[in-house]
């Protein structure tokens, strides 16, 4: 993988950090969320004004991904109720370049080198091993947790391959993913005005700044990776835009002055140890 794609992927993933970030701090995660997905919507539209069309051998992946990320963003919602998401969310991102490096492997043709698999499963339990920093619940919730994080992989998963193959066959990333980014809008509003009444309008109004910016970086953010699917390896791809963790870890030790403890620490050296792992494969 380049290093310009390295760092283009790096800087989509602070990106989403930082939305993750203004969502898990809104006081209401319904608004948060609908603040950001409903946000997308604008940028998606004024973007597709400076793109070529896209091609109409694409339409089945458009809509695949617009559903695939209402589904992902729904069960996120939901998945913020639980207290030990901690636990469970770097499970799932962790979990989903395995499943996307499987899938391409067995169905796409898709082969990678030693260091690219290094890179695969240093990054991947660099991630996972986040689940272990924190406290554990016990009975239903730890049952709960586990299921939580099993959907919340397979949906990311899921997109992540529906992307990368639909804005190659696209021709345009970004035509690609405005379109799924405003068919996506308009069916997590739809959904959200039947769980919330209220919510849609609200985030048009005295929501706005939050939309705005919450909604820019997560469109940027992800505009970004789905360019680089068309790059390099989705699975690669999939495993370092997954260091938004990191960088999740980041803005909770210096902004929200959470402690840093040695299993932090360790997955931190695990995930730039990956990360090197993958510019180390374009020299030898």
């Amino acid at each position: 993988m380049s290093a310009s794609v390295i760092m283009i992927v790096l800087c989509a993933a602070l990106l989403h950090a930082t939305w993750n970030f203004l969502v898990k701090r809104s006081a209401d995660t319904y608004q948060g969320m609908s603040s950001v997905v409903l946000g997308h919507i604008p940028f998606g539209l004024i973007s597709l004004i400076f793109v070529p069309a896209v091609s109409s051998s694409a339409l089945w992946y458009i809509l695949s991904g617009a559903v695939l990320h209402t589904g992902y963003q729904l069960f996120l919602l939901n998945s913020y109720r639980f207290g030990d998401l901690s636990q469970v969310y770097p499970m799932a991102r962790g979990g989903a370049p395995f499943i996307v490096a499987l899938v391409s492997v067995l169905f796409l043709g898709v082969s990678y080198d030693r260091f690219e698999i290094a890179a695969l499963v240093v990054i991947g339990v660099g991630i996972v091993s986040l689940a272990f920093t924190g406290g554990r619940s016990g009975g239903k919730n730890s049952y709960v947790s586990s299921i939580l994080a099993i959907f919340t992989c397979c949906f990311i998963a899921a997109y992540s391959l529906a992307d990368g193959l639909g804005a190659r066959e696209a021709g345009t990333s970004l035509g690609y993913y405005s379109w799924v980014t405003i068919i996506n809008g308009v069916i997590f509003g739809a959904v959200i005005s039947r769980l919330r009444p209220g919510v849609v309008g609200e985030v048009f109004t005295r929501c706005l700044p939050i939309t705005l910016l919450g909604g820019g970086a997560s469109f940027l953010a992800y505009a970004l990776v789905v360019w680089a699917f068309t790059q390099a390896p989705i699975a690669l791809v999939t495993s370092l835009r997954e260091t938004s963790i990191i960088f999740a870890l980041f803005i909770g030790v210096f902004v929200l002055k959470e402690r840093m403890n040695y299993l932090k620490g360790i997955a931190v050296l695990l995930t730039l140890t990956g990360i090197g792992f993958l510019r180390l494969g374009a020299y030898l």
